[in-house]
């Protein structure tokens, strides 16, 4: 028993070595256990073991039918990170991502338009109530951003979407936002968003994203409001039921 236990602890070790130095990015999918059992010549329950390790070490979430992702557990243990709003990460992607768009519509490649296209396709197919389904939301999004052709740029908006897809108090606020928007207008930004890019129209690119994010933010008030209205419904709710004078 002892022997196993080494055993799965070693291969948890060398996975996230792997993951901090790059190997398997954040956002990644992780090989399959079998790839994972041949690689390191352990058998797939030992594999199993160390995922289960690094999921508690908030290394990996386990996505059921999907697979094994990498997450930046940087952003979970970073003081300035947890302290981000939604609403300040959203502000941030207008600026940076509304510009981004801008840029692109002049720099982007044929092949990278064709990928971009793909990318709003899978979006097409995607349950809106969780867009982390396919990822085909970040991919778009990323694709622009590396059709920027400035790696800082595409550096930064991969920060964002960190941030947003690995600290539960943002990924929770964003999942509200789907749940409250209508597929068709999720689906309109986009491709609002890709036919001024394909047009080379940068003012446009920039002013339809902008808008996307817009969109994004009413969904949030809208969605934030509600809480709030159901949080006064139950105080007043226990209220009455504390202070009932009964016959």
């Amino acid at each position: 028993m002892a022997s196993k236990e080494r055993l799965y602890i070693t291969v948890f070790n060398e996975i996230s070595t792997l993951i901090n130095e790059g190997e398997f990015p954040v956002g990644s999918r992780l090989p399959t256990e079998r790839e994972l059992a041949e690689r390191f010549g352990v058998s797939r329950p030992t594999i199993r073991e160390a995922i289960i390790a690094l999921e508690a070490k908030e290394e990996v979430s386990v996505k059921a039918g999907s697979g094994v992702y990498v997450l930046g557990n940087h952003l979970v243990n970073d003081d300035f990170s947890r302290e981000i709003s939604a609403f300040e990460l959203l502000e941030a992607r207008v600026l940076l991502e509304g510009e981004a768009a801008g840029l692109a519509a002049g720099m982007i490649t044929p092949e990278e338009l064709k990928e971009l296209e793909k990318a709003l396709q899978k979006i097409k197919l995607e349950d809106v109530k969780d867009t982390s389904s396919s990822g085909a939301d970040r991919k778009f999004h990323t694709i622009i951003a590396q059709a920027t052709h400035n790696r800082v740029i595409a550096k930064q908006i991969g920060f964002l979407w960190d941030i947003q897809e690995n600290l539960n108090h943002i990924n929770n606020a964003h999942k509200a936002v789907c749940i409250e928007r209508d597929k068709d207008g999720r689906i309109a930004d986009h491709v609002a968003i890709f036919e001024a890019i394909a047009k080379g129209d940068a003012n446009e690119a920039r002013k339809s994203m902008r808008e996307h994010f817009t969109d994004l933010l009413e969904a949030m008030h809208a969605a934030i409001e509600q809480e709030a209205v159901e949080a006064a419904k139950l105080k007043i709710s226990r209220m009455r039921e504390r202070f009932t004078i009964s016959g």
